[in-house]
C-alpha cells in the first residue's frame, strides 16, 4: 500500500501541536528545545522533539502548508527513505546554532519544524530553481531561486535583530537542505548545470 511521509509528518506534527497548545501544555514545555538544559541534562532528544511541538495555530500552519506543498514533490523525486532522512537531518542540522549560541542561557528555548521544513524548502528550490512559487496574498508566482536568494537575505538581516523568531534555524535548515542534496542524491550537482544549460 503506498503512502505519503509527507502526510504522516503533518497529522504527527498537528497532532502532537494540538495536544499541547489545547491539552496538555507540558508537552510543549518538555519537548521544547532549551540549549542549557539540553547540555547540562543531556536532553537530546529536544533536537527532534522540539520540530514536532508549535507556539501557536499560526506557527504550525504555515510550517505545515510549506511542507504540503513542497514536501510531497520532494519526497517522490529522492524517494521515502531519503527524504525521511533529509527531513531528521535538518531537524538537527537546524538545532545546532542555537545550541550553541545560548548553551549557557537558561531562560532561551525553540520550537517547532522550521529547520526541516526549510530542508525540504530549499532541497526543492536547488531542483528547480526556475519553478514559480506563489506566496499567500501575492498574485504573480516568484521564481524559487529568487525566492530562495530573498529568504535566506531577510533570514540574515534579522538574525542580526532581536526577535523570537529562530532565523539561525531558518539558514541552517536551508544551507543543509542543499548540502544534503549535493552529498547524498546522486546526480544532484549534473542536473542542475544541466538545468542551467552549463552542460
Amino acid at each position: 500500500m503506498d503512502f505519503s511521509i509527507t502526510l504522516i509528518l503533518i497529522i504527527v506534527n498537528a497532532a502532537v501541536s494540538l495536544l499541547g497548545l489545547f491539552a496538555v501544555p507540558k508537552i510543549i514545555e518538555q519537548w521544547m528545545m532549551m540549549p542549557y538544559r539540553v547540555i547540562q541534562n543531556k536532553t537530546w532528544y529536544e533536537l527532534i522533539t522540539s520540530g514536532f511541538v508549535h507556539g501557536s495555530i499560526g506557527h504550525l500552519l504555515f510550517n505545515m502548508i510549506t511542507l504540503f506543498f513542497f514536501g510531497s514533490v520532494i519526497e517522490n523525486v529522492i524517494g521515502q527513505g531519503h527524504f525521511i532522512a533529509l527531513y531528521f537531518s535538518g531537524l538537527l542540522a537546524s538545532s545546532l546554532p542555537s545550541l550553541i549560541k545560548h548553551k549557557d542561557n537558561p531562560q532561551y528555548a525553540t520550537l517547532g519544524a522550521s529547520g526541516a521544513v526549510e530542508s525540504v524548502l530549499f532541497a526543492f528550490i536547488l531542483l528547480f530553481p526556475f519553478e514559480n512559487i506563489y506566496l499567500v496574498f501575492i498574485p504573480i508566482g516568484i521564481p524559487a531561486i529568487l525566492f530562495g536568494a530573498i529568504f535566506v537575505g531577510y533570514s540574515i538581516y534579522a538574525s542580526k535583530q532581536e526577535g523570537k523568531i529562530n532565523h539561525e534555524a531558518h539558514i541552517a535548515g536551508a544551507v543543509w537542505g542543499v548540502l544534503y542534496m549535493l552529498i547524498f542524491i546522486p546526480n544532484t550537482l549534473d542536473h542542475i548545470l544541466t538545468v542551467f544549460g552549463l552542460i
